[in-house]
């Protein structure tokens, strides 16, 4: 790669190049902060500076430059010829800046700390980047038949401009993060769930549920950080709820492992935003186990002169894909089974993807979303809760006495009465 300094002005069209304030340019052009913290711009040799919303690695393509779109259209050709399902949009909101790149206000440089790309406003959600998206729906459409292609994006926007990303002629699906961020809490779920449904674009994308990202603290963490087991049972029931709900749904490599958050030692921690903002993401980000003998990796990679990226804590192996597969009540069976049932009830007609939801709450802490003939029943009080009447499909824990147990889930079908 060609050194910023050494780039032509033709080539530094194709990013963000400036030169900078005050008398001698030291400044920079503007007051935009990076994601990451600190400033968005990073000063080269002859004393112009580039934008980077994130890592100085990381400068901005320019897409108001006609050789961008190109480019990239030759990007997603390279993948999808060869056989690629889809792709993921990093930032989807992010690729087109306000025109002149203008100072953020008062109100805005407030609002805009570290990981809040959503907070600046010139930075991102400028409406030509929705012609980006209709440009790469025709090519993604244009492999036409079972062949077709997948666009996802990740928009870290309030919901009602998320949605406008997935209408008919733009995004297949957008993440939904509306969870990433909600506490355990019945109340607030239903508000975050209830709001993503009601502003679906008609014809558009369905919800697209995230429970976990490469982010976010793990949800057996995030829910109950200093009670290790009600936070398995809460990220168990927190699966069975993206998974009974409406639309598609993510589940972030080790979700379905049950993985808690990794206590990353410092010395071995390699966020690019940990030393800019203090915040490391990289407790979520530990590999994978695949094995109870630890070996080094727990299976991961060879042993020897290639260790992973983040070391593996000492007793993952308890968590490795070998010692789910050999327990019956592992996270990864009830994953499994979840799944297959989820698939069957769409096949047999109980469950549509456009199924409308009815949402009821209860002083108890038992959050019910119905479905038709199916409920998600969610038990986020302190206490064991009542089943409505029918069969019980599918529980994240045992019943107690035919009631759920708190931080629990359940799958039920209310029965079909026949005429006679």
């Amino acid at each position: 790669m060609t050194d910023a300094g050494e780039m032509t002005s033709a080539e530094r069209a194709r990013f963000h190049f400036a030169p900078g304030r005050g008398a001698d340019g030291a400044q920079p052009p503007n007051n935009w902060p990076s994601v990451f913290g600190g400033p968005a711009w990073t000063r080269v040799p002859d004393g112009e500076w580039y934008l980077h919303l994130f890592a100085p690695e990381q400068p901005d393509w320019n897409w108001r430059d006609p050789r961008t779109a190109a480019f990239f259209d030759d990007v997603l050709r390279f993948w999808f010829d060869r056989g690629c399902d889809g792709v993921r949009i990093d930032v989807a909101h992010g690729l087109v800046k306000a025109p002149g790149l203008p100072d953020l206000s008062p109100a805005e440089l407030a609002a805009a700390r570290p990981g809040r790309l959503r907070a600046i406003p010139p930075a991102c959600d400028q409406e030509e980047v929705h012609e980006i998206y209709r440009r790469w729906r025709v090519l993604a459409d244009s492999y036409g038949g079972p062949s077709r292609r997948a666009l996802v994006g990740e928009v870290n926007l309030d919901p009602a401009r998320a949605a406008r990303y997935t209408r008919p002629d733009e995004l297949h699906q957008a993440f939904a993060f509306g969870f990433l961020t909600a506490p355990w809490d019945a109340d607030a779920w239903r508000r975050v769930a209830a709001e993503l449904l009601a502003t679906r674009q008609p014809g558009g994308g369905a919800v697209t549920w995230v429970g976990e990202n490469h982010d976010v603290v793990r949800t057996p963490t995030r829910y109950a950080p200093h009670d290790p087991r009600r936070g398995a049972a809460r990220a168990r029931a927190a699966l069975l709820a993206v998974l009974g709900l409406p639309g598609g749904a993510y589940l972030y490599q080790g979700q379905e492992l049950g993985l808690p958050e990794a206590d990353v030692p410092e010395s071995a921690r390699q966020d690019p935003a940990r030393a800019r903002s203090g915040h490391s993401r990289d407790g979520c980000r530990v590999p994978i186990p695949w094995r109870r003998d630890p070996a080094g990796t727990f299976g991961f990679s060879p042993v020897g002169d290639t260790p992973p990226w983040l070391p593996v804590p000492e007793g993952w192996g308890a968590y490795s894909v070998e010692a789910a597969e050999a327990d019956p009540a592992s996270t990864l069976h009830l994953c499994r089974a979840a799944l297959a049932l989820r698939r069957r009830l769409h096949t047999e007609g109980v469950l549509g993807a456009d199924d409308a939801v009815t949402w009821d709450l209860d002083g108890d802490g038992r959050l019910t979303a119905r479905r038709g003939r199916f409920a998600l029943v969610v038990a986020m009080g302190g206490g064991a809760v009542p089943l409505p009447a029918g069969d019980v499909l599918l529980t994240s824990a045992p019943l107690d006495a035919g009631r759920l147990p708190a931080d629990a889930a359940a799958w039920h079908v209310r029965m079909q009465r026949v005429a006679m």
